[in-house]
């Protein structure tokens, strides 16, 4: 194997497994201490569902897409899924900024994993 393709590969397995950790943790942290994170949704989505199904539907998404971007399936669609899934986070929680910020870096990771997918 080249170099490059080496160095694309093992890149590609970073990016992968930084980002489905990243959801993993997201994953078990709402679950585990709710009032953490039930602030970080929509005041809009609050008010239609309850706070409990937003956690643990958001969860089970996570859980889901960690283990997507771990089995390296169709990276071009997880890699996506995280870029909308971050995007919407940082939009939706601007006035949280000094909280969120680390998601833009987050944000940069997926796109790199979306281009080297």
């Amino acid at each position: 194997m080249n170099t490059l393709a080496h160095n694309v590969r093992a890149a590609t397995i970073i990016l992968r497994w930084g980002l489905a950790l990243v959801f993993f943790y997201a994953a078990i942290a709402g679950l585990v201490r709710p009032e953490d994170w039930i602030g970080f949704f929509p005041k809009f989505l609050r008010n239609i569902f309850s706070d409990q199904f937003l956690l643990t539907g958001f969860s089970a998404a996570e859980f889901a897409l960690a283990a997507w971007l771990f089995s390296g399936k169709k990276l071009v669609w997880s890699a996506s899924v995280s870029v909308v899934l971050l995007v919407g986070i940082v939009v939706f929680n601007f006035d949280l900024m000094p909280v969120v910020f680390r998601d833009v870096g987050l944000i940069f990771a997926a796109l790199a994993l979306l281009e080297l997918a």
